[in-house]
């Protein structure tokens, strides 16, 4: 006599064998990619040591200018200057004359489209205050390169955040030059500490870039 019992539901069909090697090939490489991208940020941050030392290149390498951190393990350093990014343009127009713009606070555009956001951009609050600590770090007062190829990293990175926020088009003319400079003004002491700080704004102005890429954002900045 025949068996009517049923037996268990049919599972879902197994994964066949080169897509489980393809499968554990994918995980591996995302645990491998996190795991190092966790050590070079450690190494960043972390007390200067033999190991960070060893490979300081690398990490830096690795690290400038997308993942760029403003803090350190056990050393918390405050900001105790207000540092805004301004810049200018110089706009050509048909007729073949130019027009110099404005000086435009890049850093209170950010501000003003920060406050009252619950949820404002990584861009908004961190791209300009790194993109100017980053061409600082690596050039003199001057305004020469100390460190090579990180410089030259540090100006592009700088230049393209300009020609991005005012554009290829401004005022009815075609963006040609660009210039930055930063108005810092440190921070008043707190009233219960005795004595006067000088609070008074000083100005770096770096030299005119010439336009050399192709924005696709628009009329940002006048």
């Amino acid at each position: 006599m025949e068996s009517t019992e049923e037996g268990p539901p049919p599972q879902g069909a197994a994964l066949s064998l080169p897509a489980r090697i393809t499968v554990a090939v994918t995980v591996g490489a995302v645990v491998v990619a996190a795991l190092y991208h966790l050590a070079m940020v450690f190494l960043h941050v972390a007390p200067s040591n033999t190991l960070s030392k060893e490979h300081a290149t690398t990490v830096s390498d690795y690290i400038y200018p997308e993942f760029e951190q403003n803090w350190k393990l056990f050393a918390p350093d405050p900001l105790q200057q207000n540092v805004h990014v301004q810049a200018r343009a110089e706009v050509r127009k048909p007729g073949g004359e130019v027009e110099t713009t404005g000086w435009v606070d890049l850093t209170g555009m950010d501000v003003a489209a920060m406050r009252h956001n619950p949820v404002p951009s990584h861009s908004q609050q961190n791209e300009l205050r790194r993109a100017w600590g980053f061409y600082t770090d690596t050039h003199d007062t001057q305004e020469q390169p100390t460190s090579g190829d990180r410089s030259d990293l540090s100006r592009t990175y700088l230049q393209n955040i300009l020609e991005r926020r005012f554009g290829p088009r401004l005022n009815g003319g075609t963006v040609v030059r660009v210039q930055a400079r930063a108005a810092t003004t440190p921070v008043p002491q707190p009233s219960w500490i005795a004595g006067s700080s000088d609070t008074s704004t000083q100005y770096r102005e770096l030299p005119w870039w010439i336009v050399s890429t192709t924005s696709s954002g628009q009329e940002n900045a006048s």
